[in-house]
């Protein structure tokens, strides 16, 4: 970013594996979590993405060549990361990535030309720190696809304020919030007991399309039930057109 800010074009490369919305699905794919990650704006900057590819035996050939990795480490390579199933479901996820990028330069050059509606994604998150992260992450590829505007809101009951909320939450948020804004969301942070009024009223101000929430577990849902609004909510989203998202 610092040889782009001086004026000088950059081409480089980066492995599928990489890209930190992804790190959740690369993990369930190969079992290993990648440590070094970008954020997406980096692909979303680009002028130009293409995908170098390989077939899963060519890349086997060049590891085993010790073209890739030292030798003495392309054998626990086979066995863990780099297995003939792993590579193929990679390279699925390196097309998917590319096609994507596609789709946002034609809405980009040409669907300027007749204006739509433009998506705006809500990711309506808690204080768990794993379904958060989950949430984040899969709001972020869909904003990636539309080439669009997306939204972190936290609602903070009373439950939650900072006197009564634990430390290790504390820092997941923070951690969560930090993840969020590297991947190119709005963090909004809202104090209300009533977090159905409060997602619908963000709905209204920010003319969000999209509302994704995570998978039910009781420290949010539990909440929303017990006020006895949920399908309050559910009528508002669908009066005003608004998509609802249950994200695994």
């Amino acid at each position: 970013m610092q040889i782009l800010d001086a004026g000088i074009n950059v081409i480089s490369a980066v492995n599928i594996q990489h890209i930190e919305s992804l790190n959740e699905t690369i993990k369930n794919i190969t079992g290993v979590e990648v440590k070094e990650r970008i954020p997406d704006s980096v692909l979303t900057a680009a002028d130009e993405v293409v995908n170098i590819d390989l077939t899963a035996d060519e890349l086997i050939t060049r590891l085993k060549e010790g073209k890739i990795y030292d030798l003495e480490k392309v054998e626990m390579a086979l066995k863990n990361f780099f297995t003939g199933e792993n590579i193929l479901q990679l390279r699925e996820l390196a097309l998917k990535e590319v096609a994507a990028q596609v789709v946002r330069q034609v809405e980009t050059e040409i669907s300027s030309l007749n204006p739509v509606k433009r998506e705006k994604f809500l990711a309506c998150i808690s204080s768990n720190e794993k379904v958060a992260k989950n949430v984040i992450r899969k709001t972020a590829r869909l904003a990636n696809y539309y080439n669009c505007k997306w939204i972190v809101l936290y609602v903070q009951t009373t439950k939650e304020s900072p006197t009564q909320i634990a430390l290790d939450k504390q820092r997941h948020l923070i951690n969560n919030f930090k993840l969020a804004t590297e991947l190119g969301a709005e963090i909004i942070k809202i104090e209300n007991d009533n977090v159905s009024k409060a997602i619908i009223e963000l709905c209204e101000e920010k003319k969000v399309t999209t509302v994704c929430i995570g998978k039910p577990h009781i420290s949010f849902w539990g909440i929303i039930l017990a006020t006895n609004v949920f399908k309050t909510l559910l009528n508002k989203l669908t009066n005003e057109n608004i998509d609802l998202v249950i994200l695994s």
